[in-house]
């Protein structure tokens, strides 16, 4: 088909409106990342702004991993997002398979139940005095326990479930498969996009795990990475002055941003196309 006038003029604005949406987007990543490597010098000389150094150095990289707490609370996040997401995914999958087979019984009574707590909950003193009873405090544990299941997650992949076609499942069982075993070798291999999907929202929740550690953890050892990064941007002064290196408090912040963001940002494009067709998938039927 030959395009119109009106039809390229259309396209013209919606690409330079995407464009202009894309740089303004890309605009903070490029700033932070500029900022974390430039000198201290450039930096104080461009008034704490700058997007194109003229020099480059990572000594506020160096400085800020050379930091014992650094590591310490990367390892911590990096545990509490490998084995969060595995019990996150463990207990989803458990969940909602069940719920996705209309011949439950009380079906509909558990399906009323987790949609009430989607409504309400119990609030924070129940559920510190709750994590606290159950000696969670001060673990690793009270951040991966009590958003064990997410009720959101559960209703989208009980919905992509109930799309897969109930011939596959009867063929199994007249195969004489048990549930257990089509649950895990019929319904999670034609579950990818879904179970991506989840995956990616449980792995960023925990990465981004801030809230329940200054709730539950006092320790500074068991810390993750989000809260150290708070540290370092509220209290950037005694931050710089516990590394006694000469480092620009704004290179100092950008780079501990970096150091936060980059695994995820570094993961994402590889499930991109899985994720939006999970969304997708997961969301046709309620």
């Amino acid at each position: 088909m030959v395009k119109g006038t009106e039809d390229k003029i259309f396209n013209a604005v919606v690409y330079t409106i995407l464009v202009l949406v894309g740089l303004a987007v890309l605009f903070p990543l490029f700033f932070v990342l500029s900022v974390s490597v430039t000198p201290m010098a450039e930096v104080l000389k461009n008034g704490g702004y700058i997007l194109f150094p003229k020099n480059i150095t990572f000594v506020a990289y160096r400085e800020l991993l050379g930091d014992r707490a650094i590591p310490r609370a990367f390892l911590v996040t990096v545990f509490i997002t490998v084995v969060g997401t595995v019990v996150n995914m463990a207990l989803t999958l458990l969940m909602a398979y069940p719920l996705s087979r209309k011949t439950l019984p009380g079906r509909s009574f558990f399906l009323l139940v987790i949609l009430i707590t989607m409504l309400f909950n119990g609030g924070l003193i129940p559920l510190y005095l709750t994590v606290k009873a159950t000696g969670l405090l001060n673990t690793v544990w009270a951040m991966i326990i009590p958003g064990a299941i997410g009720t959101f997650n559960v209703l989208i992949m009980k919905s992509f479930f109930e799309n897969i076609p109930e011939e596959l499942l009867e063929s199994a069982r007249i195969d004489g498969a048990k549930e257990l075993r089509i649950m895990l070798q019929l319904v999670m291999p034609l579950s990818v996009p879904v179970m991506l999907t989840i995956g990616l929202f449980y792995t960023v929740g925990h990465w981004n795990s801030f809230f329940s550690a200054i709730m539950f953890i006092t320790n500074p050892e068991l810390h993750p990475i989000q809260v150290i990064l708070r540290n370092i941007l509220t209290e950037p002064a005694n931050s710089v002055d516990r590394l006694d290196v000469p480092v620009p408090t704004e290179a100092m912040q950008m780079a501990a941003v970096v150091v936060a963001c980059l695994p995820v940002i570094v993961v994402y494009p590889f499930i991109q196309k899985h994720f939006t067709k999970g969304m997708i998938i997961g969301s046709i039927k309620g």
